[in-house]
């Protein structure tokens, strides 16, 4: 299909669904998402549900609400305390799996209040293949994912949210902040705020697509290798180091490989990761 036929498509979708809540991040993928569910079922037919938690970095949230004003969505803040999850808090590879258990019994709860049929997420065409445990959360609960239907690829919603002027186009993905933590790891409220107190210091330096990964003492940092001389000039590399140290960290470490997406899950063999999902 072309890409005016898969968003012909994704709109036919959509108009089949009536009156939804939308799962929103405020990334690319939920943004675009929301943006065409507006624009096709109308605003008093759509209602967007952000989960507030402490893996909701602030600059995302305050992103997340921008984004759903400029749209002209009607935006419901949920607090979601998944983190109080054990399954969740151990973090083994299917921790997105909990997580995204929880939210959408928490969305399917507001979509019966409401008399609302439909919950919809912003899953793509391109996750099928990737290692997600949430979509297996999202199928078991009867989760919609309009754009995966629609066959629609992450290449295919940025260069379609770019034609709606969408200021989500070309951001960098924007996963939650327990995606850093080390399989394996505890997920706990502080070493989510350590993530994110040294991910926006790194991004006020300049960075603009980085992570920075939790190893309990050890910080790894991965950046695209274009921005490497940020992070190893003076008085760059002195600043990082005394900054992540003040929030914990004993080591500070750049990964040479740059960053990648999941990196994490490079150390998972393909059993567990069948097992996870």
């Amino acid at each position: 299909m072309t890409l005016n036929e898969k968003y012909n498509l994704l709109r036919e979708i959509l108009k089949g669904l009536n009156k939804v809540i939308v799962a929103y991040s405020g990334g690319v993928d939920s943004t675009f998402l929301l943006k065409v569910t507006v624009d096709t079922l109308g605003p008093e037919n759509v209602l967007a549900c952000i989960g507030i938690s402490s893996s909701l970095a602030k600059s995302q949230y305050n992103r997340a609400v921008e984004g759903a004003k400029t749209i002209g969505a009607n935006l419901k803040e949920v607090e979601v305390r998944e983190i109080y999850d054990s399954d969740y808090a151990a973090n083994n590879p299917d921790r997105c799996f909990h997580c995204k258990s929880y939210l959408y019994s928490v969305l399917k709860d507001i979509a019966e209040e409401k008399g609302i049929q439909n919950v919809i997420c912003g899953s793509n065409y391109d996750d099928r293949d990737d290692f997600r445990p949430g979509n297996k959360a999202a199928e078991l609960q009867g989760i919609r994912s309009p754009l995966t239907e629609a066959e629609m690829t992450k290449e295919d919603i940025r260069e379609m949210s770019r034609k709606l002027n969408l200021p989500t186009a070309d951001i960098p993905a924007s996963p939650c902040l327990a995606s850093r933590v080390t399989y394996g790891l505890e997920i706990t409220e502080q070493r989510l705020k350590q993530i994110e107190q040294a991910e926006d210091f790194l991004r006020s330096l300049g960075l603009s697509e980085f992570r920075v990964r939790h190893h309990d003492t050890i910080a790894r940092i991965e950046v695209v290798p274009q921005e490497l001389h940020i992070v190893t000039s003076e008085p760059n590399r002195d600043i990082i180091v005394e900054k992540l140290k003040s929030l914990g960290f004993k080591y500070v470490t750049l990964d040479l490989q740059g960053f990648r997406s999941g990196s994490l899950n490079e150390i998972l063999s393909e059993d567990q990761k069948h097992s996870s999902t």
